[in-house]
């Protein structure tokens, strides 16, 4: 399940392939969140939610970097978003758990993988961890075509969180749409993580093994939007959040 995802690692972190000599950061850069919302909840721009969601999902790759890009980050503005969403099917999941720990797999194995994959990517679609499932099945079964779209497809996701930042500071975050995926990008990549806190007011610090005296310690992840959205529909947990602030401070 490597070499692809190696290669996309590559792609993330050097110029963009896909992209002709254009770098991922200097082709897109920082998501401008405020414009990527009014685009894709507006039914009369070529950006709209739905109308990209179906170009997302068929097979193939005529998307442009801008829509991934406005596809990928418009999912924070969807009615049914929820950066806690639950499995779509625990019971799979549960029984996929000691397949995915094999070495070696079986067709009815790679089956119930790919089943749960669709189940997962039909419930969000920018799921990172089902995607490379996804494709590492069609690998598997020589379907090398649909690989290659979907492989396509899950490139150009990492190459959209990639140019939204550096990850060096906080100042320079990435910004990733669910909190799985902080640690699934930097997987992706060949990172390692070994610990996360949380630096206010709104970042993810993840602290990722360093296998020499230059490697970065850990990365930044803004997750500002996403605790926004989260908030707009759980304002009780805000609340309760907020009087257990309050109670800190006064011990």
């Amino acid at each position: 399940m490597r070499t692809n995802i190696t290669l996309a690692a590559l792609l993330v972190f050097c110029a963009s392939a896909a992209w002709g000599r254009t770098d991922a950061r200097s082709e897109l850069g920082r998501p401008d969140l405020e414009k990527i919302s009014a685009a894709t909840t507006d039914e009369s721009s070529p950006y709209y939610y739905p109308r990209l969601l179906r170009a997302f999902m068929a097979n193939d790759t005529t998307m442009s970097a801008e829509e991934f890009q406005y596809f990928y980050y418009g999912t924070l503005f969807q009615e049914d978003y929820d950066p806690y969403r639950a499995s779509p099917n625990p019971a799979l999941l549960e029984e996929l758990t000691p397949i995915y720990a094999k070495e070696r797999r079986s067709r009815a194995d790679r089956e119930k993988m790919l089943d749960y994959a669709m189940q997962v990517l039909n419930d969000n679609p920018v799921d990172l961890r089902q995607l490379t499932n996804r494709i590492y099945v069609y690998e598997q079964n020589a379907k090398f075509d649909l690989a290659k779209i979907w492989q396509y497809k899950l490139n150009h996701l990492l190459l959209v969180i990639a140019a939204s930042g550096t990850g060096s500071d906080a100042e320079n975050a990435w910004t990733v749409v669910y909190p799985q995926q902080e640690y699934d990008f930097l997987n992706l990549s060949g990172i390692t993580a070994t610990g996360q806190h949380f630096e206010p007011p709104h970042y993810d610090y993840i602290m990722v093994e360093q296998r020499n005296d230059s490697d970065c310690e850990g990365y930044f992840f803004n997750i500002g939007e996403m605790l926004k959205q989260y908030f707009l529909k759980h304002p009780g947990e805000l609340q309760t959040m907020r009087n257990r602030s309050q109670e800190q401070e006064q011990e």
